[in-house]
């Protein structure tokens, strides 16, 4: 009797090690196909792995391509793949948290926004290069290494609508801000799935309506991008739940974000106040004189 439940025991212990491990979070690192062995290493040592640490994937131009051509220039996506991303699956409803580094033109609520419209979520992201980049190539490594750690395979509808998704953004920050141009799109993106809003004109009347809040003015021509995009998410076939989850969370950090430019904004204008005074106190000191 006592051998038996030793067996079980053990068996129970077993089973128990063994879901813990299974259930442990995967770690993969993209790199770009035309970085050197130096480069690479760089990048490593930037994400604080070994290549025995981690899976590794390599990410080719070919590759980038197939998911922005007809979306972003040639400039935009250049004819070398040197972008990297460190993709590490975190614990159900964690939400998605990006950094960056030498990323130049894409923020990281950017890529969070265009991750949560691929289909990515809960996942511990680093983009990043060995120098200054625009960034635009890095979602495709990003979404890739994703695929990898969790065995979950993204529509590739869903993968080319958060490359156009990531391009459009970016371009809107060129006039708007890219602050500015994301809490844009993402609203209105949170507004269309939420919603489940499928009609042209009544996403007009979304993508109108929030411009209005948020004290911004579009062309035609950047409201019927929007559209165009907008139609194309709310065509996806999205868990809805699980995106507004995600939304939601972003949404959290953006508030953040934006808390603390306004504090850091008010502590510049109490620091500015603080020369004015002086400058004044010294002229007044000086026209005495």
């Amino acid at each position: 009797m006592k051998k038996k439940l030793s067996i079980l025991i053990l068996v129970c212990l077993i089973l128990t090690v063994g879901s813990q491990v299974s259930a442990s979070p995967t770690e993969v690192v993209s790199v770009g196909a035309d970085l050197t062995e130096a480069q690479q290493k760089q990048m490593l040592d930037f994400f604080g792995v070994t290549k025995d640490d981690v899976m590794m994937l390599t990410v080719t131009n070919a590759e980038v391509r197939e998911y922005l051509k007809d979306i972003a220039s040639e400039q935009q996506i250049g004819t070398k793949s040197i972008s990297c991303a460190y993709v590490k699956s975190a614990t159900k409803g964690s939400g998605i948290k990006v950094n960056t580094h030498n990323i130049t033109w894409v923020t990281e609520e950017m890529y969070a926004g265009a991750m949560i419209t691929a289909g990515i979520e809960d996942a511990e992201v680093i983009a990043a290069a060995p120098f200054n980049v625009t960034g635009t190539t890095a979602l495709t490594g990003i979404m890739k290494a994703f695929e990898k750690a969790t065995g979950k395979e993204l529509s590739h509808d869903a993968k080319k609508i958060a490359n156009e998704e990531l391009v459009i953004t970016g371009e809107l920050g060129e006039d708007l801000g890219k602050d500015k141009a994301n809490e844009l799109v993402h609203k209105i993106k949170q507004q269309v799935i939420k919603q489940q809003v499928k009609n042209p004109d009544d996403i007009r009347q979304i993508i109108k309506k929030i411009a209005t809040e948020l004290n911004i003015e579009l062309s035609d021509e950047e409201i019927d991008k929007i559209l165009s995009l907008m139609e194309k998410i709310s065509r996806l076939d999205l868990n809805v739940n699980k995106i507004s989850q995600q939304l939601n969370k972003i949404s959290t950090d953006i508030d953040k974000i934006k808390k603390t430019v306004e504090e850091n904004k008010g502590l510049i204008q109490k620091i500015l106040d603080v020369i004015n005074s002086l400058f004044s106190w010294l002229r007044q000191i000086f026209s005495a004189a």
